[in-house]
């Protein structure tokens, strides 16, 4: 029935999320007139990708172009065809494929801009059609320019991917450079000291780093180019349900300063909650067994706009494979007491690391894409014990690269807190480890064997770790002769645990290329539209590349805020 009454704000656009895709959708919106009102249900802004790299796929950028790569379209065509198949609907992913590009120009027109990631690996490049070059990483934002109210509006990054508490952020490639350090570079000393001073002067007046760099700096960046619009946010504000006039949905009810407020919608209301990572519910009914018990989304990604979308006829999309796309994390304790969900992104790829199941055994490459690393455990898990799985390295290897939250060239004496935690695991031998781990000692043994016999020939004899070049981006360039594979034989031996958790869910709401809802019909929801992970996922539930959620997210933002303006 319809549900018109008295309203106490009017609006042409309301989006609820701040993450990727809704500041997207609101910049957008409010670039081209409308009236724009965002609605966040935590103190903070940014969602999930303020935690994260920020990085957006987009093949067929303008910086491929201006090298003289002109057919990189239809060879990601080619390639999503062949990694997704018939699991998403294709006119999805034809749809982003064809204004990805569109919408990185148009951003960048307005003010947020991205470099060039020429290095990054697609996660499949087995696959004929994938490449190099699609990724595109944030520019640097100074947070000085919201101000200091605005400034602490964004939420704060996490804080073992940091310096100083949190407090200090820096680009991969910087913290490439600070390693030099150890090595005696003179490179690395320079951007010591000039991050080192800009933080100190931040720190006069603010409570961290006001060089923003990564998903903060995107979503900063984002959230500053919609307040020069006169977009307007509202914190700790939940839209309650959503109002119809029978029809078209034409408004919400809001939860606000202690109010319930009726909220008058004139061009549509972008979903942008996140999906469900946050939600023990929806996990469990969604997520494979053993059900996730951790995630690094952020903390607002509780399925609630999800649920909003069903009550006025959205349909969810059909159920494909594991639903959610993985990092394997450790899980540890912060002086605070807080808990710290650790992705292990890249230290997997290191010489001298192996992971390994309840028999003490490998089970998987372990230079591969988490997403992968954390398929191929649960794979695992359905003949032997592998959730959680062990990352398993020497004290030579430890100190060197560092493992989860322990950072390399960790003096010895500091690593009493993290054994007396319990997060890492030591011992004299393999087969003492084995014990403290509760895997087969006899297997474990076996497995340092082989390891060790690998890293003297440099093939991988069992999964052929150091062969992809997607692993050879983050092993390590000065080992010979397999950058992604050393020995483990210098004693103490360690151990971490992690467990699968979901970074994002690919279960969303059905939507069309014009990111309108639609209902079980098939047909759009006047008046609603969906991205980021409140969509299902144009990938199904695979992982193509660096950047393909918040890529995604931008995109559909973007194209659901001109459908809305009408242009």
């Amino acid at each position: 029935m319809p549900e018109i009454g008295a309203w106490d704000d009017e609006v042409d656009l309301l989006v609820l999320g701040t993450g990727a895709g809704g500041l997207a959708a609101a910049v957008t919106g409010a670039n081209e007139g409308l009236s724009t009102l965002v609605l966040e249900k935590t103190e903070f802004l940014g969602g999930t990708t303020a935690y994260s790299a920020g990085t957006c796929w987009i093949p067929g950028n303008r910086f491929q172009r201006a090298c003289g790569v002109t057919d990189d379209v239809p060879a990601a065509h080619r390639y999503l065809d062949a990694l997704v198949g018939d699991r998403a609907p294709r006119e999805l992913r034809e749809a982003y494929l064809a204004r990805g590009s569109e919408m990185a120009e148009y951003l960048d027109g307005i003010g947020v801009r991205f470099w060039h990631s020429t290095t990054v690996v697609d996660y499949h490049p087995e696959i004929r059609g994938s490449a190099r070059g699609r990724a595109l990483e944030p520019q640097t934002f100074d947070g000085r320019a919201l101000g200091k109210a605005g400034f602490g509006r964004v939420r704060p990054p996490v804080p073992e991917f940091a310096l100083f508490g949190g407090t200090l952020m820096m680009r991969r490639a910087e913290v490439n450079e600070l390693l030099g350090i150890f090595r005696g570079s003179a490179r690395g000393m320079r951007t010591a000291l000039r991050l080192g001073v800009r933080w100190a002067v931040d720190r006069v007046n603010y409570p961290r780093g006001t060089r923003l760099v990564m998903g903060n700096a995107l979503v900063a960046n984002l959230f500053h180019q919609l307040l020069v619009r006169d977009g307007r946010v509202w914190f700790t504000a939940t839209a309650a349900r959503l109002l119809t006039d029978g029809v078209r949905v034409v408004g919400a009810v809001v939860a606000y300063q202690g109010r319930e407020l009726r909220v008058r919608v004139r061009r549509g209301v972008v979903l942008a909650g996140g999906g469900f990572s946050a939600s023990p519910e929806w996990r469990t009914r969604y997520l494979p067994s053993p059900t996730p018990q951790y995630t690094r989304a952020g903390e607002g990604a509780t399925g609630d706009t999800l649920a909003l979308a069903q009550a006025v006829g959205g349909a969810l999309s059909e159920p494909r494979d594991d639903n959610a796309f993985w990092f394997p994390s450790s899980i540890g304790r912060r002086r605070d007491g807080s808990t710290a969900v650790f992705p292990h992104i890249w230290d997997r790829a290191k010489p001298g690391i192996v992971a390994v199941n309840a028999a003490g055994r490998r089970f998987v490459d372990e230079s591969v894409s988490y997403h992968r690393f954390t398929r191929a455990m649960y794979d695992s898990d359905k003949s032997v014990p592998t959730v959680p799985a062990w990352l398993v390295i020497d004290a030579a290897a430890l100190r060197r690269c560092g493992l989860g939250m322990i950072r390399p060239h960790t003096p010895a004496p500091l690593l009493r807190k993290y054994l007396d935690s319990g997060y890492l695991h030591r011992g004299a031998t393999p087969r003492e480890l084995a014990a403290s781990i509760g895997v087969d000692p006899d297997g474990l043994e076996r497995t340092v064997r082989d390891t060790n016999r690998f890293a003297r020939t440099g093939v991988d004899g069992e999964f052929g770790k150091g062969t992809s070049v997607f692993g050879h981006q983050y092993g390590d360039a000065e080992h010979t002769p397999n950058v992604n594979l050393g020995p483990i034989e210098t004693a103490p031996f360690f151990a971490i645990a992690v467990v699968p958790t979901p970074l994002g869910t690919a279960l969303g709401l059905r939507t069309d290329p014009s990111a309108r809802v639609l209902d079980e019909a098939g047909a759009p929801i006047p008046g609603l539209y969906a991205c980021g992970n409140d969509a299902q996922s144009v990938m199904a539930s695979e992982y193509p590349g660096a950047g393909c959620q918040v890529g995604a997210g931008l995109t559909f933002g973007y194209v659901a805020a001109r459908h809305a303006a009408g242009v």
